[in-house]
């Protein structure tokens, strides 16, 4: 990941809704969930909702898809690990075992 990327990323989630929305569709993993179950959840209205799931998605840490009328919101798993690796690829000055569980997430 890209410093421009991750600064966006962390951009994203750097406002109180936009992180209660992505930590929701974390929580509900791959199949995610329609865009009027995250507004009623997070009691938002739709068009500031609209917003802010548009500005996660394009910092890569969502993806939406269409089934007929509704649309779907999920977390991009791969964008959140991207943002994590950066985040910590230099844990602890090459020293991982330092930084604990944070670095064996991918060792599960």
């Amino acid at each position: 990941m890209e410093m421009t990327q991750a600064t966006e990323a962390l951009g994203a989630l750097a406002q109180e809704t936009r992180l209660s929305v992505f930590r929701l569709l974390v929580r509900h993993g791959p199949s995610g969930l329609k865009a009027g179950d995250i507004a009623k959840e997070l009691q938002v209205s739709p068009p500031t909702l609209s917003h802010h799931l548009a500005h996660l998605e394009r910092a890569g840490l969502l993806r939406s898809w269409r089934v007929q009328r509704q649309i779907f919101y999920a977390a991009e798993f791969d964008g959140m690990r991207r943002l994590l690796t950066f985040l910590t690829e230099d844990c602890c000055q090459g020293h991982p075992e330092m930084c604990g569980e944070l670095t064996q997430v991918d060792a599960k």
